[in-house]
């Protein structure tokens, strides 16, 4: 819990430096960019942060990036186990899975589950 204390003003300081410095970001980039190819007016850093807000909202969403990397990953596994099985040795498979354990965090060929007992029989 002392850990929360210690490093909780340090996150609140960094999320203030990302925010600040993302705004100034884009407020540059536009007033170098924007106004000599469109002809438009230079913003400031207001709008610069309005700018990477609403960019945020239209193209990156609110989602919780974690969980969209794990379907991704399980994704990219499965695709690549339908695709490689078919081609591969048993011990060049063998190879290819741990890999893709090891790179991905997922086991896209998961052991088959044991037969159930039936408690009647």
């Amino acid at each position: 819990m002392r850990k929360i204390f210690f490093w909780a003003p340090f996150a609140i300081v960094a999320m203030a430096v990302f925010v600040v410095a993302g705004g100034e970001v884009v407020r540059l980039l536009w007033n170098w960019l924007v106004p000599s190819i469109f002809g438009v007016r230079e913003i400031t850093f207001a709008e610069g942060l309005g700018l990477l807000v609403l960019c945020r909202i239209l193209f990156g969403g609110f989602r919780a990036h974690g969980m969209s990397r794990s379907a991704m990953r399980r994704r990219v596994a499965e695709r690549a186990a339908d695709h490689a099985a078919d081609r591969m040795t048993p011990e060049e498979f063998a190879r290819f899975r741990r890999r893709i354990i090891d790179r991905w965090g997922v086991d896209p060929w998961p052991p088959p589950e044991a037969p159930r007992k039936d408690s009647e029989a």
